[in-house]
């Protein structure tokens, strides 16, 4: 059983993640969220909630401890909260991450400036690939709330290849990458709808 650690479960693409997770996996969930009354239809026998704030340094480090993967879908103050997440797992020797990012921090959207709206995500992304954790960072393209599967990958430094992607994919995604040792460790990947 993988112990997987979700900050920011309250997010739009943490929620279809833990049904996936739930409905499919040998997983033992931990949810941590700001706000624990703002979670619905959550089986409270089958995940572990706590109420924190990742900028809570100590409190995080208790969360993340015994854990085999941290999911980050985070939003906020992005570049304190990666130094915190990183600082965190190293004190704690947990290695596995998943960071949620944006689509063009690099400038890999064909046609596309995104310019300085885009800094906290390139800042948090720059912390996260200069960790030595064993890290994925997510760049998903547009959310959309269809309900399907389909997606493609590109790797950092190849051109976006769509601008859309649904948050079942992205969820689809993050499931398979927590539970599989080893996949994209250590990757910069773009995520979208195959067009």
């Amino acid at each position: 059983m993988r112990k997987i650690l979700i900050l920011g479960a309250n997010g739009s693409i943490a929620r279809v993640a833990i049904d996936l997770f739930l409905r499919n996996m040998d997983v033992q969930l931990t949810l941590f969220v700001r706000n624990a009354g703002k979670l619905r239809n959550i089986d409270t026998n089958c995940v572990h909630i706590i109420e924190g704030d990742v900028l809570d340094s100590d409190k995080l480090k208790s969360a993340m401890s015994e854990q085999d993967v941290v999911y980050a879908n985070l939003a906020g103050s992005l570049e304190q909260m990666a130094i915190n997440v990183v600082q965190a797992m190293n004190a704690t020797g947990v290695k596995r991450l998943i960071f949620i990012s944006s689509m063009g921090i690099y400038d890999e959207v064909p046609g596309e400036k995104y310019g300085v709206v885009l800094n906290p995500y390139r800042k948090s992304a720059h912390v996260v690939e200069s960790s030595d954790l064993d890290y994925t960072i997510i760049r998903p393209a547009w959310f959309t709330n269809s309900n399907e599967i389909n997606y493609e990958i590109t790797q950092k430094g190849e051109a976006f290849k769509g601008n859309e992607v649904s948050r079942k994919s992205v969820a689809d995604l993050v499931v398979k990458l927590a539970v599989t040792p080893g996949l994209e460790v250590r990757r910069s990947i773009g995520v979208n709808r195959p067009e």
